[in-house]
């Protein structure tokens, strides 16, 4: 039994209505219908009444609804209590982040919000794209921020999850120096001496950004799997230790850039453009949180 079941059926005796209660849950109504069956499977009764229109609690079915609202009333009080434990004290917002921008653009972004929000407590978690979206969606963060690239969409509804645009990186390939200063390695290389390539494991947003650059490119590249990591850090170590060619956001890479560490290893091309978009629950009526957005809507393209 899962609880999904327990608060599809609290919907359902809500709104008398199949498709109601399903476009609440953001479920088909056919899905919906079967998590239903499903839970009166497990309790071992019928809960509905379908011979009714609207559809209607059977005796079992009110039975079931008083401990049903209960049980999951004293769930998320429970869980509202462990997250607050979890917070740091006081007032502040819990961003979920990914690795590369927790380190490379978040800190300089807080940092310009300190003129209108001085002593803003934030507590970052660091963490993949997946992960993101479900802490955003369990209600277990605030804000989320990650990379988006029109043609590959993370498919959160807008009108639940609102976004702005906080900022725009380049994905671009990076090696280190030869000692004349030039790229160790030059894209696109050549079958005879093909370039290794310091990638991303399969399930990163990196390694499809990855994947359609290399799928848009007019030249074949010629590259040799050398090292792949689910971290863009792990890759910008292996690329300053000059084991190969690895595509990082330029946010991550700034310094180096600058210092010449880092050079880039192809040209204009074999670089991808990527916004930073910030996302919301539009039903968390945190004061900050509300606060926050409408200063960001100001000076930020939606």
């Amino acid at each position: 039994m899962e609880i999904k079941w327990i608060e599809d059926f609290i919907a359902l005796a809500q709104h008398q209505s199949f498709s109601r209660a399903a476009e609440l849950r953001n479920v088909t109504q056919s899905g919906l219908s079967r998590r239903i069956q499903a839970l009166e499977q497990w309790i071992g009764a019928e809960l509905i009444d379908r011979s009714t229109y609207p559809p209607t609690l059977t005796p079992a079915g009110r039975l079931f609804l008083e401990a049903a609202e209960d049980i999951v009333g004293k769930l998320f009080d429970t869980r509202a209590i462990i997250r607050s434990e979890q917070r740091m004290p006081g007032t502040g917002l819990q961003i979920a982040a990914g690795h590369a921008l927790s380190v490379g653009f978040v800190p300089d972004w807080l940092q310009s919000l300190q003129s209108r929000f001085s002593g803003l407590r934030v507590r970052i978690v660091p963490t993949n794209v997946h992960d993101s979206i479900l802490m955003l969606v369990n209600g277990n963060c605030e804000l989320m921020l990650a990379y988006e690239h029109p043609d590959l969409p993370l498919h959160l509804d807008a009108t639940r999850y609102p976004h702005l645009t906080v900022g725009r990186d380049v994905f671009l390939p990076v090696c280190a120096p030869s000692q004349r200063s030039t790229p160790s390695f030059r894209l696109p290389g050549t079958p005879g001496r093909p370039l290794p390539l310091i990638g991303y494991s399969a399930t990163t947003y990196f390694a499809r950004c990855l994947h359609l650059l290399l799928h848009r490119a007019s030249k074949n590249p010629a590259l040799v799997p050398h090292f792949e990591s689910d971290m863009a850090d792990v890759l910008k170590k292996l690329a300053l230790n000059g084991e190969g060619i690895a595509w990082l956001p330029r946010s991550l890479i700034e310094a180096e850039l600058a210092s010449g560490t880092l050079v880039a290893a192809g040209d204009r091309t074999w670089q991808l453009d990527l916004q930073l978009r910030l996302y919301r629950d539009r039903n968390n009526d945190m004061p900050l949180l509300k606060d926050l957005w409408e200063y960001l809507e100001s000076r930020t393209e939606a």
